[in-house]
Parts: structure tokens; C-alpha cells; sequence
């Protein structure tokens, strides 16, 4: 790990930022500490820790002070760029929920038999589901909170559409693998009757029945996350 403290981090970015890398640069304390949302008294602690512990160099002006991130002062930074890029591209390349099988209230077999949606289903994720949603109910908080940012992530739109009765609403569909073995889609309504903690799964076949589920059964889905 660096040997940066953490209160110092923002103080040598700020000061990289005004080109203080390869240079003696002018800068006042009240202008970093506005800089860093600290006060000037902080930011000019940063200076003098900073300026102790080797990481920069300062010239005095009479009141005045200029700085300059020493060698030493920059190499910390980069490994700590180092170390937040292996960290931020080592994340798991998939979001993974779990839950329980739940009977849904049949409104499923419906909508998703429906031409203005079949048509979409055909032509987008290449198949026609069956008809039937298999209903997830999500018990711990970070799984039903871990849901809930499918909804802002970029998935295969199926628009909604009108027809003589009613208008229905877009579905977002997200490729995922039910209990490591079985293929099929998140599907996020733009409306829907369930609340947070229920989520819904579509595939080509009858999942309950293929995969010999009944309700309460333990279910682990997990979704790619694409970028």
C-alpha cells in the first residue's frame, strides 16, 4: 500500500492539477483548502506534513510559498493509481442474487403472450417465452438492493404498445443463469404489481417444470454485467 495518508490524498492531486508536478508552482492556503473543502488551517497542516514527510518541496516568498511534488511525492501517487485501477477492474463481472421460488398471480402467462411483445421478443433476444414469468422472492436487503440498479443499467428494450384496450409498458431484459445451469432473461417492467423484493425470470421453456422447481426452492441467479 502507499505510505500516503488518506487526508493527504486530495492535497497532492489538487496540487498535480495546478502543475506543481515538474514545477514550483504559487498557491495559497485558502485557495487549497477551498480546493479540498477544507479550511485553510487544514490545508496548511496538509503542507507542512506533506513537506516532513518528503512528498513535496516548498520556496518561501516572504508570506508567499511556492510547491513542487518531489519524486518520492509522485511516485506515491502513482502507485496509488496503480492500486485503484487493479482494484476498480477486479470487480466481479457479474451481479449475483439470491432467493426463493414464489407463485406468481398468473398475470405473467398474459403479457407475455402477447403479439406487440412476441414480435419484439423474436427479433431482440431470439426466442419467443414461454408463457409464464417464474417469480424470485429476493429476502436480504443488498440482493433486492443489488436488483434495483437494473433499472438504470442498459438492457434489450422490448417497447410497450397500444392496442384498442389499453397501452403497456417497455420490459428491460438482461441475459442471466439461473442456478448455474439454466439460460434466461431478468426482465425489468416499466410497470408492474410486485413490490421490490420479487423479481421476474422468462426462458424458452417452463422453468418450474425442467428444472423440477416447486415453490420455496432455493434459487442463485446470476447476470452479466456488460462494462
Amino acid at each position: 500500500m502507499t505510505d500516503l495518508k488518506v487526508q493527504h490524498i486530495l492535497t497532492l492531486t489538487q496540487l498535480i492539477a495546478q502543475g506543481a508536478r515538474h514545477n514550483f508552482v504559487p498557491i495559497t492556503t485558502s485557495y487549497l483548502g477551498k480546493s479540498i473543502n477544507k479550511s485553510q488551517q487544514s490545508a496548511s497542516k496538509h503542507l507542512r506534513e506533506l513537506e516532513k514527510d518528503g512528498f513535496i518541496e516548498r520556496i518561501m516568498h516572504g508570506r508567499k510559498f511556492s510547491v513542487k511534488i518531489t519524486s518520492k511525492g509522485y511516485s506515491e501517487m502513482v502507485k496509488l493509481s496503480s492500486i485503484l485501477k487493479s482494484s476498480l477492474n477486479s470487480f466481479p463481472s457479474f451481479v449475483e442474487l439470491k432467493g426463493t421460488l414464489v407463485s406468481g398471480m398468473g398475470e405473467g402467462a398474459y403479457y407475455m403472450s402477447l403479439k406487440g411483445y412476441t414480435k419484439q421478443f423474436k427479433s431482440k433476444i431470439n426466442y419467443i417465452p414461454f408463457p409464464g414469468t417464474l417469480n424470485v422472492k429476493l429476502h436480504e436487503k443488498e440482493y433486492i438492493e443489488a436488483a434495483q440498479q437494473f433499472r438504470t443499467l442498459n438492457g434489450v428494450i422490448i417497447k410497450g404498445f397500444c392496442d384498442s384496450k389499453r397501452t403497456y409498458g417497455w420490459v428491460k431484459c438482461f441475459k442471466c443463469k439461473l442456478n448455474n445451469s439454466i439460460d434466461c432473461e431478468l426482465i425489468i417492467l416499466e410497470r408492474t404489481h410486485h413490490d421490490e423484493s420479487i423479481i421476474e425470470l422468462i426462458s424458452k421453456t417452463n422453468i418450474r417444470k425442467t428444472a423440477k422447481l416447486r415453490d420455496s426452492s432455493k434459487l442463485t441467479i446470476r447476470i452479466p454485467i456488460m462494462g
